[in-house]
Parts: structure tokens; sequence; C-alpha cells
């Protein structure tokens, strides 16, 4: 099997807007929410072997670009965000073992002739090359797409927090 090829630039923005081509329509859409709702211009290319690799190193890449920008401000993020009827929750921060923690099985549904499961791979590279320990929590929703968009509004929200500089706080005394 040949490495797959990517290519991704990633630039805070006060608005959001991805140019996403790894092949796979479907994760191209929820690349775009995502980068919406994360106040990122982002450009994200993939050539893989396969669907799975496309997946998976869409997630890798993006992940990668995103460290630096989680080393250098806040590194952790919330949010809670609807998708028509659904509802995610996503948080993040800074790790140094990185891992997704969910309470989302699609094994077995089926989006855009894909399996859903490609949301869980993308999000688990994501989170390791980013290094960031990130949860996902479904509060409501049934129908698979929204609740896709959901999740990768929610995660979008949290990692465009994680990636800004915190704001100064002036404690009292």
């Amino acid at each position: 099997m040949s490495e797959t090829q990517t290519g991704v630039r990633v630039q805070l923005a006060h608005e959001g807007k991805a140019n996403a081509a790894t092949g796979l329509p479907v994760l191209d859409h929820l690349v775009g929410q995502l980068a919406r709702t994360a106040r990122l211009k982002l450009s994200l290319e993939v050539a893989p072997d396969s669907a799975d690799e496309a997946v998976g190193a869409a997630g890798r890449a993006l992940g990668t670009s995103l460290a630096p920008l989680l080393a250098q401000n806040a590194g952790r993020g919330w949010s809670l965000v609807p998708g028509d009827e659904a509802l995610a929750l996503a948080a993040l921060e800074r790790d140094p073992e990185p891992r997704l923690v969910t309470n989302v099985d699609f094994s077995d549904q089926r989006v855009g002739g894909l399996t859903t499961d490609v949301a869980s791979r993308f999000l688990e590279e994501l989170a390791l090359a980013a290094g960031i320990n990130l949860h996902v929590r479904l509060v409501e929703g049934t129908d698979p797409q929204h609740v896709l968009a959901a999740i990768f509004k929610a995660v979008g929200a949290a990692l465009g927090q994680a990636c800004r500089p915190v704001p100064d706080s002036k404690e009292d005394s």
C-alpha cells in the first residue's frame, strides 16, 4: 500500500470556511461544518488509496496542523451545539496521552453510502495527531445525518475556542 498524500492549510479567521477534497463528499461536508463553527479558513486535500485511508489521513493531517495553534493558545475548549433535532457536546484539552472518548456508536449506520463510523475514525485520528483529550457526547438525536452535523459542529466550536488566545482576565483581590 502506498502512502496517502495530504495537503492542509489552517488559519484562524473571523468567518470559517473550508475547501475540503477528500474524495468523500460526506466527509468534505462535515469538515466544512467543523471549519465554519471553529472559525477557521481550512484547505484540506487527500489523495488516498482507499476511502478508509482517506478518513484517517484527513483526520491526521488536520490534527497535525492544529497542534501548534493549540499549543500556543488556550489549548482547551468546550461547546454544546444543535444540528436540527440532534444535540452534541464536545470538550477537549491538550494532553500528553491523547484520546477520543465518546458515547456515539455508528458502526451499524450508513450515511452517504459510507459507514458513519468514518466520523469516529476521523475524530480519533484528529485527536491523536493534535495531542488532545477529546470527549464527544450525543445528548439527543436519532437521525444519523443530524447527529453527525451536531457532532462535527460541536467539535469545531470547541477547537475554535482552544485555538485562540485566552482572553485577559482581571482577578479581584
